[in-house]
């Protein structure tokens, strides 16, 4: 239902409330720019315990690090509706699932990415804890310990010496075999990894976490975590009216997901509408994401002061 205290047209809107869309909210704020952050409060990282590699905030929770930066935007006059938007159409008219309606001088896209994850029993009730993706996310965190890989791609064996990087007791379940050429099993073998020809049947579980996994032979291995790699989808189609879509993202001729085309500062090809974070950049970290959002903000704020001196200018 429209919330009768909000503006109908703000300088910006931003649509995501992660840490790129906070970090450009509290830039903009502090400009003096009014500004409205549309959040659906389904961070990507939620499952994670904690957020890692952020300077002076390591192993905070990801919803702590949310609720932190909110209150720092509300600070500066931020406002906040929660929602999803379901359209942004020409003019920069922004409505939500539930029919709220405001429009904006200038849009931020900061949605974020939908992890799309191999469809084996068990793997996704344990995403973000037993099941990982990052070894700087998660890396340290399961040093040592018994880390079983799920190849789905030749790509991914790059990930494989990352997490040796961590332990010692590294298995990988490669499920076809040709995914491991000669020269890449040799370097397994001379790290100590095993290789092992099977798929990934299903992921063993115990009051919570993670125990081992059952091949497709249907052997129980005893495992503490294991390695998957997501499809990364853009969170974007909202963009329709506007005429934007997602764009494949393709690393060594494999896609690997989908992304928002952005220039490095963050500008698309609809004049006036940004992005930031993991939507223009799905490998980007929370502090990466957080960076991106500021430089955005600050690029919006810019744009606007010139819009409004020219606007001056033919008074």
């Amino acid at each position: 239902m429209t919330e009768p205290t909000f503006a109908k047209q703000y300088d910006v809107v931003i649509i995501g409330g992660g840490a790129a869309g906070l970090s450009a909210a509290t830039t903009l704020g502090r400009s003096l720019r009014s500004v409205l952050v549309v959040d659906d409060g389904a961070p990507r990282n939620a499952p994670a315990d904690g957020v890692h590699n952020l300077l002076g905030s390591d192993g905070m929770p990801p919803r702590e690090l949310v609720r932190a930066g909110r209150a720092e935007a509300e600070q500066y006059g931020v406002r906040f509706v929660s929602g999803r938007v379901a359209a942004v159409t020409p003019g920069f008219r922004i409505e939500l699932v539930d029919g709220f309606r405001t429009r904006a001088r200038r849009v931020v896209v900061a949605t974020g990415v939908t992890d799309v994850l191999p469809d084996v029993p068990g793997l996704a009730e344990q995403w973000g804890r037993g099941v990982v993706h990052c070894p700087y996310c998660h890396g340290w965190e399961v040093r040592g310990k018994r880390i079983g890989v799920l190849l789905t791609s030749p790509m991914q064996l790059h990930q494989v010496h990352l997490f040796r990087q961590l332990s010692e007791h590294v298995t990988v379940f490669a499920g076809d075999p040709a995914m491991i050429d000669e020269e890449a099993r040799a370097l397994l073998r001379a790290r100590g990894i095993r290789i092992r020809p099977e798929a990934i049947a299903s992921v063993e579980s115990a009051n919570g976490v993670v125990t081992g996994v059952r091949t497709s032979s249907g052997e129980d291995v005893e495992l503490d975590a294991i390695v998957v790699a997501s499809v990364v989808e853009a969170r974007i189609g909202f963009l329709d009216g506007v005429g934007l879509a997602a764009a494949d993202l393709v690393v060594d001729g494999l896609r690997i997901g989908s992304q928002l085309p952005a220039s490095t500062m963050g500008a698309t090809s609809v004049p006036g509408l940004w992005a930031a974070g993991n939507v223009t950049q799905p490998m980007a970290t929370v502090v990466a994401s957080a960076a991106a959002g500021q430089m955005v903000g600050a690029q919006v704020n810019a744009e606007l002061a010139m819009e409004d001196a020219r606007a001056a200018a033919q008074q």
